[in-house]
């Protein structure tokens, strides 16, 4: 009850605009959803890096931790701003309508029949890509977990967020210059808190860029004995 009259009490005094066309009442309006840059065909078939046919020259360098990692949209126009919003700007209720979206595209990845695709038909638990703790206290939330709450609340899905966590306060991503400081920025940052054992999680950010965060996220759950690790992000740097 507290949270929905924060929410509301905040969209009041400042009310949120569609990030594609502006109109007030929401941070992607339904008439502009459509129009989003999805993310096309052909992309790696691992990690979703757009414009690939068959494997990516990054995962055949380095194997990834996950077994997949998808997304639905480009991580340019208004999807890129709507997630700087709900990042940066301090506008948490936008993890609402993102996580709607995330979470449609899951059920669909869930229900589809297509075997080439290898996802998986369920998963045991959702799992929120953590920050440092330095990290959230200075932002106030993880944007990964409010992604990750809404999508296991509208699919019924277990949210865990206390299965993982960043031991170590490394620099932004955005910092790095390529792909290869990412994945080094990254290494061994990451730590079970439990006991894994036997679970299928699905890793849950908010973009990916090289797959390096979630990579190494994933390490750490199989190394505390998840059976399989995929991901997915609601947006793909190119």
């Amino acid at each position: 009850m507290l949270s929905k009259l924060a929410r509301f009490a905040l969209d009041l005094v400042f009310p949120i605009h569609c990030a594609a066309c502006g109109r007030e009442g929401a941070i992607i309006c339904g008439q502009c959803i459509d129009g989003l840059d999805k993310l096309p065909q052909p992309y790696c078939l691992v990690c979703a890096a757009p414009g690939v046919i068959g494997v990516c020259r990054w995962c055949r360098q380095y194997s990834q931790g996950f077994e997949l990692l998808r997304s639905p949209f480009l991580f340019q126009g208004s999807v890129r701003g709507a997630i700087h919003r709900l990042k940066y700007n301090g506008e948490w209720t936008a993890a609402g309508p993102l996580g709607r979206l995330l979470a449609e595209n899951l059920k669909l990845r869930f229900n589809s029949r297509w075997p080439v695709s290898r996802w998986p038909s369920s998963v045991d638990a959702l799992v929120p890509t953590p920050l440092h703790p330095t990290r959230l206290r200075s932002r106030g939330y993880n944007q990964s977990a409010l992604l990750a709450r809404e999508v296991g609340k509208r699919l019924s899905l277990p949210v865990q967020e206390d299965l993982l966590t960043r031991v170590k306060n490394s620099r932004p991503q955005v910092e790095t210059q390529s792909a290869q400081e990412r994945r080094n920025n990254v290494a061994s940052n990451f730590e079970c808190q439990a006991d894994a054992t036997g679970l299928n999680v699905l890793l849950i950010d908010d973009v990916a860029t090289t797959g390096s965060t979630l990579s190494e996220c994933a390490l750490a759950l199989k190394a505390a004995g998840a059976v399989r690790v995929y991901g997915l992000t609601l947006a793909r740097e190119g």
